[in-house]
């Protein structure tokens, strides 16, 4: 008898715990589930490129798991029973009546996390996001009808906010580009990282409004907590992720934010049959500090997660690797970048790379990353094992109809 993994979510996170069990596991012992929504791999850290007009290469997921064992489903999850153990979903395409109930022996969420509006008035209808391949294809169209001079603003300051506004700023010399930032223009850097972001912004144009908090978006402009008008033809959000409100609306244990309270091979510390990875779990690093949502932390997250999965099921050791983080690398357009090294809890230390070396390292990371996902079951050996505990039954069969 199969023990049922499903895995929700195909972004970085989700994707390679996926791959990474198809290695582990015997085929024969697992039928691995792979749940998403869109049938490609969205690369999600170069969506500010897709937003200025470049594209980008095309990876099918069926085609990334083709022979891996790995079972794609194009879906959207809808809710999260962890009592029942049952996954429902709907078609993908909308289509009305299709709706299914999986069921799982082992569930690893991995849902990762969309932008947030922070509540502030008129963000939801008048900014645009790039937290999602369909918003950054929208501030794309919206770009593309800008004509020279109108003001294009980016609100938030954190890596996200940077390389978005540097990019706009080096594709489309002829706009306005500021960003607005709540607190000082990469302030949590080194003093070099600081300088040379600060020259490479003023090269390219960007006016930066530094300690401005916005209170309102309209459809020409933002307005700041002290009254500062900022004009703005269009605007980008770019401060901060909130999670899928499925997992709150489940049992499982959250934080008031709605995350999986993981423990340190990732399993829920409220249901030990569910792992979640990625933006969607608190997971504690060096010095109990909580991984920020990222790719370089969703990454070892998903080893970590699928490592200690293989090794429950198969009798073998746990894996005790820490979580840690080596650097923030930031593009800064095609051209410019700067590598931040920090500490292993992500404090920026003097080292930091700059210039175009820095644009290069950032492109590899980038490439290894999508490298990674591409080639699932590929890099360093290891021996599959077989499955020695028996699955406990519970729920219907996968696919059922609810």
């Amino acid at each position: 008898m199969q023990h049922r993994i499903v895995v929700l979510g195909a972004g970085y996170a989700g994707a390679i715990a996926a791959g990474r069990l198809a290695k582990r596991l015997r085929r024969e012992d697992v039928a691995i589930t792979l749940v998403n929504a869109e049938p490609d791999f969205v690369e999600r850290v170069r969506m500010h490129q897709l937003a200025v007009g470049q594209d980008l290469e095309r990876r099918p997921l069926r085609e990334v798991f083709a022979g891996t064992g790995v079972e794609l489903k194009l879906a959207k999850v809808t809710c999260v029973d962890v009592d029942r153990r049952t996954v429902t979903v709907v078609d993908a395409n909308g289509t009305e009546g299709r709706m299914e109930e999986l069921s799982y022996d082992t569930l690893v969420y991995a849902l990762g996390s969309g932008w947030n509006d922070q509540g502030v008035p008129g963000t939801a209808e008048h900014a645009h996001e790039i937290a999602s391949r369909p918003g950054a294809l929208r501030l794309r169209e919206h770009l593309a009808r800008l004509d020279a001079g109108q003001p294009v603003v980016v609100v938030g300051g954190g890596l996200t906010g940077l390389e978005a506004a540097a990019e706009i700023a080096e594709a489309r010399p002829d706009l306005d580009v500021a960003l607005v930032a709540r607190g000082g223009l990469g302030d949590w850097l080194s003093p070099k990282g600081r300088r040379h972001l600060r020259q490479v912004f003023g090269k390219l144009g960007v006016t930066v409004h530094e300690h401005a908090d916005v209170s309102a978006v309209e459809a020409d402009r933002v307005t700041t907590a002290d009254g500062t008008s900022v004009p703005a033809a269009v605007t980008v959000w770019t401060t901060g992720f909130a999670v899928h409100p499925i997992a709150k609306a489940s049992t499982l244990e959250v934080t008031d934010t709605g995350r999986i309270v993981v423990d340190r091979t990732m399993r829920s510390v409220s249901h030990p049959d569910v792992y979640a990875v990625g933006d969607a779990a608190m997971a504690m690093g060096p010095g109990d500090k909580p991984l920020r949502m990222s790719c370089a932390s969703g990454t070892p997250m998903a080893w970590q997660a699928a490592d200690a999965i293989a090794a429950r099921l198969t009798g073998g050791k746990l894996p005790n690797a820490p979580l840690r983080y080596f650097n923030q690398c930031i593009s800064l357009g095609r051209r410019e970048g700067l590598i931040q090294y920090v500490t292993a809890d992500d404090r920026a230390v003097r080292a930091a790379l700059t210039g175009r070396l820095a644009a290069v390292y950032k492109e590899l990371v980038c490439k290894g990353a999508a490298w990674s996902i591409a080639n699932p079951t590929l890099g360093m050996p290891t021996r599959t094992r077989r499955v020695v505990q028996e699955p406990a039954r519970t729920g219907p069969v996968v696919g059922t109809p609810a």
